[in-house]
């Protein structure tokens, strides 16, 4: 079974959104969920050739790349716990991607741009949302 990891440059420094993105992570650990911590001393372009290095499908996020609802993330991390490789989903230094970046996919959270620390801690509940509509429960109102 696939394994889905959430990779962060750096710790969160935000006390309330460390707290956020802890109580998600551990809701979906259990899930199949895993989180990587990266050190945020790495430049973008190191951050870049240690995702080269990752076996598996490697995703970035990206206010340029592709967006869906809920439900249909759901339906992809659905995929995604089934194949046989891991698919790496990876926050990006607050500087931004490195231009070595364009092999990789991209999805997008929004349109807008949020700080990294955020980002992560609205990736992580909407892989709990998704996992939570997976099994039927009423934590998504839609």
């Amino acid at each position: 079974m696939g394994r889905i990891v959430v990779h962060l440059h750096g710790k969160t420094k935000q006390r309330d959104l460390e707290r956020l993105f802890s109580m998600y992570g551990e809701r979906v650990a259990s899930r199949g969920v895993k989180v990587q911590y990266h050190s945020e001393r790495l430049s973008p372009g190191a951050y870049i050739e240690v995702l080269h290095q990752l076996k598996g499908r490697v995703i970035l996020l990206d206010e340029s790349g592709e967006m869906s609802t809920s439900a249909s993330f759901a339906q992809q991390v659905k995929k995604w716990t089934v194949e046989r490789e891991s698919t790496h989903l990876v926050i990006g230094p607050a500087e931004g991607w490195h231009s070595q970046s364009e092999a990789f996919e991209r999805f997008s959270l929004s349109k807008m741009t949020f700080p990294h620390e955020l980002a992560g801690v609205m990736l992580i509940e909407q892989l709990y949302r998704a996992t939570e509509i997976l099994r039927g429960s009423d934590y998504h109102k839609a």
